[in-house]
C-alpha cells in the first residue's frame, strides 16, 4: 500500500541514525588515498641525477585538455641535462585545465612525468595555477617540491615515481610483480602492483580492499569480519 511505503522510508532513515558515522573531519583529517589516485604531476630524474624528460612533447600532444606546454632544446655537449640528444627546456602545466586523466603519463617514453597523490590546491591567482619546470622537477634527493598553496600531509609525497604495471607489456604472467622501469633518484619508487596471482604485495603497494575498509567503518553490516 502507498501509505506503508511512505512510512518505510522513515524507517530506513531512522535506522541510519544508529549506524556509526563514516564522515571524515576534512581538512583536519584526511582519508587514505588509493595508490592509483591522480594528483599533481612531478618530473623525475635518473639515479645519476639526469632529467628523464627528453623534450619529445608527446605528453603535450596527447593531452585532451591542452594544458601541457613543452619545448625541447639540444643538450649542451659539455654539461648534458638528459641522457638523450635533447631535454625539456620549457615544461609547464596549467592546472586550471588539467583533468588528471593520466594520458601524459602513459604517453611518456622515458617515464619522466608521473602523478602524485597531492591534489589539494588553493590558488589565489591564475598565474599560480601554471606550474613551471622548476616547480615540477624533483629536487636533488628525488623529492617533489612543495609550494606554499599546497596542503601536504605526511606520506603524501611518497610513491610519486615509476608507472605501475601488473604484468609485462607482452602480457606474460611470468613477469607479474617484477619491477620493469628504470631507476629513480633515491626516493619515491613504487613497488610493482600485483594482478590476480599470489604475487600480490598489498602492503608494499598500498592497496586496501574495499571489504576491509567497510568492515572497519560499518562492522554491523559485515558481522564484525570481512566476508
Amino acid at each position: 500500500m502507498p501509505g506503508l511505503n511512505f512510512f518505510g522510508g522513515f524507517k530506513q532513515a531512522i535506522k541510519q541514525v544508529a549506524e556509526p558515522r563514516v564522515t571524515t573531519e576534512y581538512p583536519k583529517q584526511k582519508r587514505p588515498k588509493p595508490p592509483r589516485v591522480h594528483g599533481r604531476h612531478v618530473l623525475n630524474r635518473y639515479e645519476d641525477g639526469m632529467e628523464k624528460c627528453i623534450g619529445c612533447e608527446l605528453c603535450a600532444a596527447v593531452c585532451p585538455a591542452d594544458c601541457i606546454y613543452v619545448r625541447g632544446a639540444d643538450n649542451p655537449e659539455d654539461a648534458p641535462v638528459s641522457p638523450g640528444e635533447r631535454y625539456g627546456f620549457i615544461y609547464e602545466i596549467n592546472y586550471l585545465r588539467c583533468i588528471h586523466c593520466d594520458m601524459c603519463v602513459e604517453a611518456c617514453p622515458t617515464e619522466a612525468i608521473t602523478e602524485s597523490k597531492m591534489f589539494e590546491f588553493s590558488f589565489t591567482s591564475r598565474a599560480d595555477a601554471i606550474y613551471t619546470k622548476a616547480e615540477l622537477l624533483v629536487d636533488d634527493e628525488g623529492r617533489p617540491r612543495q609550494l606554499p598553496w599546497e596542503d601536504w600531509r605526511e606520506g603524501e609525497d611518497r610513491n610519486t615515481s615509476a608507472w605501475m604495471r601488473a604484468t609485462s607489456p607482452a602480457g606474460s604472467a611470468a613477469y607479474e610483480g617484477e619491477v620493469q622501469w628504470s631507476g629513480e633518484l633515491g626516493y619515491g619508487v613504487r613497488a610493482p602492483e600485483g594482478g590476480q596471482s599470489d604475487k600480490r604485495d598489498d602492503e608494499a603497494t598500498g592497496n586496501v580492499l574495499l571489504r576491509e575498509t567497510l568492515a572497519a567503518k560499518i562492522p554491523s553490516r559485515f558481522g564484525g569480519k570481512v566476508r
